[in-house]
């Protein structure tokens, strides 16, 4: 069974709002007449002892007033749990890299922010766009839900926008016909294979960032059949050529030799991306990597 998150997030703010609005506008007077009642039965005629009955008094309306267990939890935790509603369906979500397909920009056991409101707001749980803030584009590091499931998050760079061709030719990477050029940055090392490899610098768009890439060894292409507008796409040995459909993107990985993405299993539609992330907030075993990212 997949656990939606957002969906028992929404489920517990909802119950603890309920809870919240129903002792506010109703069980907490009938605590408070209650509490009346059991004052008055200690009356000082009645009791003898002026003191001794305003003590008696006393703990009898504070007995009555106290709130059941649950709907104290209740109101308690529901302004933390709307905080942390309103914060992760609308401002930032956190998420972990669980892989080195996005090496060497982002590493796995990086824990991220992604930025919510980026690509516009989208009503949570039904996932529902309402106002359309802007676009993903070329270059973006962004969160989507993986198309063939959507249950999992995967995490890539944008390459292709809606109408771009993307060809990816004898580890050659070129949009519209043009070619990314790529230049030499260096070596790597790749802590998932315990050895070094190229490292290069490319820029897409108006964001220059860093690629792994090994253009010695050759690289197969097996397209994960079928995959919505699979037709789109020519196969060949040296590589794929794609013409990338409205409201889809072709995602690729900084790993180029070790990514799973869109030249395999096709395009991200807009409707499964989750926002543009942005910021390294932990890595908890290196604690330089902690800020912003390319």
């Amino acid at each position: 069974m997949s656990w939606n998150f957002a969906l028992i997030l929404f489920i517990l703010l909802v119950l603890t709002g309920f809870i919240w609005v129903l002792d506010l506008a109703v069980l907490r007077k009938g605590r408070e007449r209650r509490a009346q009642a059991a004052m008055a039965q200690y009356d000082a005629a009645l009791v003898g002892d002026a003191q001794e009955a305003e003590r008696l008094r006393r703990e009898a309306g504070d007995a009555a007033r106290r709130m059941p267990w649950w709907i104290e939890y209740a109101v308690s935790f529901f302004p933390v749990i709307l905080f942390v509603f309103m914060l992760r369906s609308f401002v930032v979500e956190p998420f972990r890299i669980p892989s080195g397909s996005m090496l060497p920009t982002l590493q796995s056991g990086d824990l991220i922010l992604v930025n919510k409101f980026s690509y516009g707001l989208r009503l949570p749980v039904i996932d529902k766009k309402v106002i359309d803030v802007g676009k993903p584009q070329r270059g973006d590091v962004f969160v989507f839900r993986y198309p063939v499931d959507p249950n999992i998050d995967y995490i890539k760079r944008v390459v292709g926008l809606p109408g771009d061709e993307v060809a990816y030719l004898d580890k050659k990477l070129y949009i519209n016909g043009e070619l990314v050029p790529h230049v030499r940055d260096g070596d790597y090392f790749e802590p998932d294979r315990v050895s070094y490899i190229a490292q290069y610098k490319e820029k897409l768009g108006e964001i220059e960032h860093q690629i792994l890439l090994d253009e010695a060894t050759p690289q197969e292409y097996r397209p994960m059949p079928p995959f919505p507008f699979r037709e789109n796409c020519q196969y060949s040995r040296n590589g794929v050529r794609c013409k990338v459909p409205e409201g889809q993107f072709f995602a690729m990985g900084d790993n180029r030799d070790n990514s799973a993405d869109s030249r395999y299993w096709g395009f991200v539609p807009e409707a499964n991306i989750v926002g543009r992330a942005f910021f390294i907030w932990m890595n908890f075993s290196d604690l330089s990597r902690i800020g912003r990212f390319n």
